[in-house]
Protein backbone atom coordinates (compact mmCIF):
# COMPACT_ATOMS: atom_id res chain seq x y z
CA UNK A 1 0.00 0.00 0.00
CA UNK A 2 1.04 3.77 -0.52
CA UNK A 3 2.36 5.73 2.41
CA UNK A 4 4.74 7.90 3.85
CA UNK A 5 6.98 7.51 7.19
CA UNK A 6 8.82 9.48 9.29
CA UNK A 7 11.63 8.09 11.71
CA UNK A 8 14.35 10.16 13.60
CA UNK A 9 13.40 13.49 11.43
CA UNK A 10 13.38 11.55 8.03
CA UNK A 11 10.41 11.57 5.53
CA UNK A 12 10.19 7.93 3.62
CA UNK A 13 7.86 6.35 1.08
CA UNK A 14 9.26 2.88 2.19
CA UNK A 15 8.37 1.55 5.95
CA UNK A 16 11.48 2.14 8.29
CA UNK A 17 13.30 -1.03 9.58
CA UNK A 18 13.93 0.03 13.05
CA UNK A 19 14.11 -3.32 15.91
CA UNK A 20 15.86 -5.91 15.93
CA UNK A 21 15.18 -9.20 18.92
CA UNK A 22 17.02 -8.06 21.58
CA UNK A 23 14.55 -4.36 21.18
CA UNK A 24 12.32 -3.83 24.12
CA UNK A 25 9.15 -3.36 21.88
CA UNK A 26 10.16 -6.26 19.75
CA UNK A 27 10.58 -8.87 22.81
CA UNK A 28 7.91 -7.51 25.18
CA UNK A 29 5.52 -5.16 23.72
CA UNK A 30 6.69 -1.89 24.91
CA UNK A 31 4.95 0.04 22.10
CA UNK A 32 1.60 2.35 22.12
CA UNK A 33 0.13 3.34 18.49
CA UNK A 34 -2.97 5.30 18.24
CA UNK A 35 -4.94 5.87 15.16
CA UNK A 36 -6.52 8.98 13.33
CA UNK A 37 -8.06 9.47 9.54
CA UNK A 38 -7.57 11.41 6.78
CA UNK A 39 -10.32 11.54 4.90
CA UNK A 40 -10.36 13.20 1.15
CA UNK A 41 -8.58 16.18 3.00
CA UNK A 42 -10.26 15.93 6.67
CA UNK A 43 -8.12 15.21 9.67
CA UNK A 44 -11.24 14.65 12.09
CA UNK A 45 -10.35 15.18 16.18
CA UNK A 46 -6.50 14.76 14.91
CA UNK A 47 -6.00 16.97 17.76
CA UNK A 48 -7.30 14.87 19.96
CA UNK A 49 -5.51 11.83 19.30
CA UNK A 50 -2.33 13.11 18.98
CA UNK A 51 -2.99 14.04 22.56
CA UNK A 52 -4.19 10.25 23.50
CA UNK A 53 -1.24 9.34 22.24
CA UNK A 54 1.67 11.17 24.58
CA UNK A 55 -1.27 10.32 27.25
CA UNK A 56 -0.70 6.51 26.44
CA UNK A 57 3.27 6.89 26.49
CA UNK A 58 3.80 8.33 29.29
CA UNK A 59 0.93 5.80 31.23
CA UNK A 60 2.88 3.10 29.92
CA UNK A 61 6.00 4.77 31.68
CA UNK A 62 7.80 5.98 28.51
CA UNK A 63 8.97 9.02 28.38
CA UNK A 64 7.37 10.71 24.63
CA UNK A 65 10.01 12.52 22.91
CA UNK A 66 7.50 14.71 20.67
CA UNK A 67 4.65 17.02 21.95
CA UNK A 68 0.98 16.21 20.92
CA UNK A 69 1.36 19.61 18.93
CA UNK A 70 4.68 18.21 17.34
CA UNK A 71 3.30 15.07 16.18
CA UNK A 72 0.25 16.78 15.08
CA UNK A 73 2.20 19.19 12.40
CA UNK A 74 3.91 16.12 11.20
CA UNK A 75 0.81 14.06 10.78
CA UNK A 76 -0.72 17.44 8.56
CA UNK A 77 2.65 17.47 6.70
CA UNK A 78 1.97 14.10 5.60
CA UNK A 79 -1.43 13.74 4.69
CA UNK A 80 -0.19 16.54 2.01
CA UNK A 81 2.45 14.58 0.57
CA UNK A 82 -0.57 11.98 0.12
CA UNK A 83 -2.71 14.40 -1.87
CA UNK A 84 -6.58 15.75 -1.69
CA UNK A 85 -8.34 12.90 -2.61
CA UNK A 86 -6.60 9.75 -0.33
CA UNK A 87 -8.26 7.58 2.52
CA UNK A 88 -5.45 7.54 5.16
CA UNK A 89 -4.88 5.54 8.38
CA UNK A 90 -2.88 7.69 10.42
CA UNK A 91 -0.76 5.63 13.10
CA UNK A 92 1.32 7.77 15.38
CA UNK A 93 3.68 5.33 17.73
CA UNK A 94 6.06 5.43 20.72
CA UNK A 95 8.33 2.36 21.14
CA UNK A 96 10.97 1.51 23.49
CA UNK A 97 14.60 0.51 22.67
CA UNK A 98 15.94 -0.69 25.42
CA UNK A 99 15.28 -2.70 29.03
CA UNK A 100 16.10 -1.82 32.59
CA UNK A 101 17.09 -5.49 33.17
CA UNK A 102 15.56 -8.04 31.46
CA UNK A 103 11.48 -6.95 31.73
CA UNK A 104 11.22 -2.81 32.82
CA UNK A 105 11.20 -0.93 30.12
CA UNK A 106 13.93 2.41 29.81
CA UNK A 107 12.03 5.27 29.62
CA UNK A 108 15.14 7.52 27.99
CA UNK A 109 14.92 5.06 25.04
CA UNK A 110 11.79 5.55 24.02
CA UNK A 111 11.62 6.46 20.23
CA UNK A 112 8.63 7.85 17.91
CA UNK A 113 7.56 6.85 14.60
CA UNK A 114 5.16 7.55 12.01
CA UNK A 115 3.08 5.84 9.58
CA UNK A 116 0.23 7.22 7.24
CA UNK A 117 -1.19 4.75 4.64
CA UNK A 118 -3.91 4.64 2.18
CA UNK A 119 -6.89 2.80 4.02
CA UNK A 120 -10.63 2.94 1.97
CA UNK A 121 -13.00 3.57 4.13
CA UNK A 122 -15.50 0.30 4.26
CA UNK A 123 -18.69 0.64 3.53
CA UNK A 124 -21.96 0.73 5.68
CA UNK A 125 -22.82 -1.92 4.09
CA UNK A 126 -23.23 -3.85 7.53
CA UNK A 127 -21.81 -6.64 9.74
CA UNK A 128 -22.57 -10.26 11.98
CA UNK A 129 -21.35 -10.14 16.04
CA UNK A 130 -21.26 -12.73 18.41
CA UNK A 131 -20.31 -12.59 21.81
CA UNK A 132 -17.10 -14.12 21.82
CA UNK A 133 -15.70 -16.14 25.38
CA UNK A 134 -12.66 -13.68 25.37
CA UNK A 135 -13.33 -10.95 27.91
CA UNK A 136 -11.51 -7.04 28.16
CA UNK A 137 -9.22 -6.97 31.02
CA UNK A 138 -9.79 -5.02 34.17
CA UNK A 139 -7.76 -2.34 35.03
CA UNK A 140 -5.25 -3.90 37.73
CA UNK A 141 -5.25 -7.31 35.13
CA UNK A 142 -3.42 -4.57 31.73
CA UNK A 143 -2.49 -1.49 30.84
CA UNK A 144 -6.14 -0.27 30.02
CA UNK A 145 -5.46 3.21 30.36
CA UNK A 146 -3.05 3.66 27.24
CA UNK A 147 -3.67 2.24 23.88
CA UNK A 148 -1.41 -0.29 23.98
CA UNK A 149 -0.45 -2.78 21.13
CA UNK A 150 -0.28 -6.09 23.86
CA UNK A 151 -3.75 -5.27 24.27
CA UNK A 152 -5.06 -5.92 20.80
CA UNK A 153 -4.11 -9.96 20.72
CA UNK A 154 -7.16 -10.80 22.57
CA UNK A 155 -9.54 -8.62 20.72
CA UNK A 156 -8.04 -10.43 17.20
CA UNK A 157 -8.12 -13.92 19.16
CA UNK A 158 -12.12 -12.79 20.01
CA UNK A 159 -12.47 -11.91 16.52
CA UNK A 160 -11.02 -14.75 14.78
CA UNK A 161 -13.38 -16.97 17.13
CA UNK A 162 -16.15 -15.45 15.91
CA UNK A 163 -14.84 -15.90 11.94
CA UNK A 164 -14.74 -19.66 13.07
CA UNK A 165 -18.63 -19.36 14.15
CA UNK A 166 -19.48 -17.50 10.84
CA UNK A 167 -19.77 -14.52 12.23
CA UNK A 168 -17.64 -11.02 11.11
CA UNK A 169 -17.11 -9.13 14.21
CA UNK A 170 -17.37 -9.99 18.17
CA UNK A 171 -18.71 -8.93 20.98
CA UNK A 172 -16.72 -8.64 23.84
CA UNK A 173 -18.16 -8.85 27.95
CA UNK A 174 -16.21 -6.90 30.34
CA UNK A 175 -14.66 -8.64 33.83
CA UNK A 176 -18.04 -8.74 35.44
CA UNK A 177 -19.99 -10.08 32.47
CA UNK A 178 -21.44 -7.00 31.04
CA UNK A 179 -21.21 -6.03 27.56
CA UNK A 180 -17.40 -3.77 27.06
CA UNK A 181 -17.21 -3.28 23.14
CA UNK A 182 -16.78 -5.05 19.89
CA UNK A 183 -13.69 -6.44 19.36
CA UNK A 184 -11.82 -3.36 17.04
CA UNK A 185 -14.47 -0.64 17.90
CA UNK A 186 -16.84 0.49 20.58
CA UNK A 187 -21.05 -0.42 20.47
CA UNK A 188 -23.95 1.78 20.76
CA UNK A 189 -27.35 0.27 20.45
CA UNK A 190 -30.66 1.53 20.29
CA UNK A 191 -34.27 1.03 21.78
CA UNK A 192 -37.40 3.10 21.14
CA UNK A 193 -35.54 5.86 19.47
CA UNK A 194 -33.14 6.25 22.92
CA UNK A 195 -28.83 5.61 22.41
CA UNK A 196 -27.16 3.34 24.91
CA UNK A 197 -23.86 2.55 25.03
CA UNK A 198 -21.53 0.82 27.85
CA UNK A 199 -20.68 3.65 30.30
CA UNK A 200 -16.69 3.78 30.73
CA UNK A 201 -15.23 1.55 33.16
CA UNK A 202 -11.59 1.35 32.56
CA UNK A 203 -11.55 -2.18 30.79
CA UNK A 204 -11.99 -0.88 27.27
CA UNK A 205 -11.03 2.10 25.44
CA UNK A 206 -13.58 4.96 25.71
CA UNK A 207 -12.83 6.21 21.86
CA UNK A 208 -12.42 9.59 20.43
CA UNK A 209 -15.32 8.73 17.60
CA UNK A 210 -17.41 7.37 20.38
CA UNK A 211 -17.32 10.38 22.64
CA UNK A 212 -17.42 12.65 19.10
CA UNK A 213 -20.55 10.73 17.78
CA UNK A 214 -22.06 10.97 21.52
CA UNK A 215 -21.96 14.85 21.26
CA UNK A 216 -23.01 14.83 17.74
CA UNK A 217 -26.44 12.45 18.62
CA UNK A 218 -27.42 14.96 21.62
CA UNK A 219 -26.73 18.09 19.82
CA UNK A 220 -29.27 16.84 17.44
CA UNK A 221 -31.84 16.24 19.84
CA UNK A 222 -30.92 12.49 20.55
CA UNK A 223 -31.38 11.00 24.24
CA UNK A 224 -27.78 9.09 24.96
CA UNK A 225 -27.03 6.78 28.17
CA UNK A 226 -23.93 5.56 29.02
CA UNK A 227 -24.52 2.49 31.19
CA UNK A 228 -24.46 -1.44 31.89
CA UNK A 229 -25.42 -3.22 28.56
CA UNK A 230 -26.06 -6.58 28.36
CA UNK A 231 -26.44 -9.40 26.10
CA UNK A 232 -30.18 -9.68 26.26
CA UNK A 233 -30.42 -5.88 25.47
CA UNK A 234 -28.18 -6.24 22.32
CA UNK A 235 -31.00 -9.25 21.47
CA UNK A 236 -33.83 -6.97 22.23
CA UNK A 237 -32.22 -3.74 19.90
CA UNK A 238 -33.75 -1.72 17.88
CA UNK A 239 -30.50 -1.40 16.04
CA UNK A 240 -26.69 -1.99 16.99
CA UNK A 241 -23.92 0.02 15.35
CA UNK A 242 -20.12 0.75 16.15
CA UNK A 243 -17.91 3.62 16.31
CA UNK A 244 -14.62 3.75 15.40
CA UNK A 245 -11.94 5.14 13.74
CA UNK A 246 -11.38 2.75 10.93
CA UNK A 247 -14.86 2.51 10.30
CA UNK A 248 -16.23 5.37 11.68
CA UNK A 249 -20.21 4.44 11.76
CA UNK A 250 -20.85 0.77 10.73
CA UNK A 251 -24.36 -0.98 11.45
CA UNK A 252 -24.42 -4.07 12.76
CA UNK A 253 -27.24 -5.96 10.69
CA UNK A 254 -27.01 -9.52 12.81
CA UNK A 255 -26.57 -10.38 16.45
CA UNK A 256 -26.09 -13.74 17.45
CA UNK A 257 -29.58 -15.16 16.11
CA UNK A 258 -31.23 -11.53 15.99
CA UNK A 259 -31.47 -10.33 12.45
CA UNK A 260 -31.41 -6.10 12.26
CA UNK A 261 -31.63 -3.77 9.14
CA UNK A 262 -29.30 -0.56 9.30
CA UNK A 263 -31.47 1.81 10.55
CA UNK A 264 -32.12 5.36 11.33
CA UNK A 265 -29.85 6.03 14.10
CA UNK A 266 -27.05 4.40 12.75
CA UNK A 267 -27.39 6.76 9.36
CA UNK A 268 -27.98 9.89 11.18
CA UNK A 269 -24.74 9.29 13.42
CA UNK A 270 -23.04 8.61 10.10
CA UNK A 271 -24.00 12.03 8.49
CA UNK A 272 -23.92 13.78 11.29
CA UNK A 273 -19.82 12.43 11.70
CA UNK A 274 -19.07 13.35 8.36
CA UNK A 275 -20.68 16.86 8.79
CA UNK A 276 -18.16 17.16 11.39
CA UNK A 277 -15.33 16.09 9.63
CA UNK A 278 -15.53 18.84 7.03
CA UNK A 279 -14.81 21.43 9.79
CA UNK A 280 -11.73 19.85 10.10
CA UNK A 281 -10.71 20.31 6.39
CA UNK A 282 -6.88 21.11 5.47
CA UNK A 283 -6.63 20.38 2.40
CA UNK A 284 -8.97 22.50 0.15
CA UNK A 285 -11.86 20.61 -1.97
CA UNK A 286 -10.71 20.31 -5.80
CA UNK A 287 -12.92 22.20 -8.28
Amino acid sequence: MAGVFWHLGNWSTEEPKVLGPMDHAFWLGSVIFDGARAIRGTVPDLDLHCRRCVQSARNMRMNPTMTADEIEALCREGVRRMGPDAELYIRPMFFVRRGLGASQPDPDSTEFILSIYDSPLPPPTGFSAITAPFRRPAPDQAPTDAKASALYPNGARAAAWAREHSYEWAVMLDPDGNVAEFSAANLMMVKDGVVFTPKANGTFLAGITRARIMELLRGAGREVREQIVTEQMLQDADEIFATGNFGKVQPCTRYGTHDMQPGPVAAEARRLYFEFAETARIIPRQA
